[in-house]
């Protein structure tokens, strides 16, 4: 049995394949290489899934549904999907809302067109994100809160991803989990991603910009907590009778920006210049998930703190770079 991964060069896609190749399962990644940030890095996790025995790669624009279709064509013995390409970033949705509507609603649909016709497909878990909450003012977000004020167009995107899974749910039995997914960080993260920004910033001198003076705050959740929850859903498929739901997946604690920050100095032993600026409005003051429901589930239980995981991507951070900003 094979499960295709989309999105296998990202950053979850990536950690998400070497686990299921590490189970000894057969993965078929699926991912368009494009240049939303440096593909160097995207070649260099793809190059380490390749050498491993099991999996195979098609280079594929799921927005492209004949491409799409024959991608799973090739795989007819798919038994799971986990769905996690898609356009990415808050921000860069206000600079190019098209590329969102292209990846993330388009591609979304060619994958639920895909999957609804392999013959033995169990389970579908596809990446939704915690931004569906918008302006959300109840903490912990629960599943059961209102998501209609979103505040990006990623936001409103993944949404209407959680949309078009209840309707394929409803019309054709098609079974999956959508994961609200947190502020996800760890080796081989994403260049975009504001721990990632700040450690290089740190490192070469320059000013790192903090909201409210770093008192936003995040449900910063490590890579491995994040895949082990993503692998436990997928072996969980929803009852027939109620074929999509959507889930929450973080850390189910929220830490300030600037206790990141003070990690990050610590870690690389250099001190950070601070630049303080007002909240833009796509950004909301705090994150934090509820996790009940995927606990009871699948036994779900990050156990990694930010103490921890941070020196563990300084590390990676530091060697991918090769030496480049040194340590002080």
């Amino acid at each position: 049995m094979t499960i295709i991964v989309t999105g296998a060069a990202g950053f979850i896609g990536y950690h998400v394949a070497e686990a299921l190749l590490a189970r000894g399962k057969d993965v078929m990644g699926i991912d368009n290489l494009n240049d939303y940030y440096d593909v160097r890095l995207k070649e260099a996790r793809l190059e380490r899934l390749i050498t491993r025995r099991g999996f195979r790669f098609q280079r594929t624009d799921l927005a492209d549904r004949t491409a799409v279709q024959a991608c799973f064509e090739r795989a007819p013995d798919t038994n799971g999907i986990i769905h996690l390409a898609a356009q990415a970033g808050v921000r860069y949705s206000l600079i190019d809302p098209y590329a969102y509507v292209h990846s993330n609603v388009l591609g979304h649909l060619a994958v639920l067109e895909a999957a609804r016709r392999l013959p033995r497909l169990e389970h579908l878990v596809y990446a939704s994100s915690s931004s569906v909450y918008g302006a959300n003012q109840r903490l912990p977000f629960a599943e059961t809160d209102r998501v209609d004020a979103p505040l990006s167009m990623y936001a409103v995107t993944k949404r209407a991803d959680e949309l078009m899974g209840h309707v394929y749910g409803h019309l054709f039995g098609l079974p999956q989990t959508g994961l609200r997914f947190f502020t996800v960080y760890g080796p081989w993260g994403r260049p975009d991603m504001a721990y990632y920004t700040f450690a290089r910033a740190i490192m070469l001198g320059e000013p790192i910009t903090l909201y409210e003076g770093g008192r936003l705050k995040r449900d910063f959740t490590y890579i491995d907590d994040i895949v082990a929850g993503v692998l436990g859903c997928l072996n969980r498929p929803p009852p027939a009778d109620a074929p999509a739901r959507v889930l929450n997946i973080g850390n189910n604690r929220s830490e300030t920006v600037s206790e990141l920050v003070a990690l990050l100095e610590e870690s690389l032993g250099r001190k950070a210049v601070i630049r303080n600026i007002p909240r833009p409005p796509a950004d909301v003051v705090e994150t934090y998930a509820a996790v009940d429901a995927i606990s009871a589930l699948t036994g779900f239980s990050p156990v990694t703190r930010l103490s921890t995981g941070i020196p563990r991507f300084v590390a990676w951070f530091l060697e991918w770079h090769g030496g480049r900003y040194g340590r002080g």
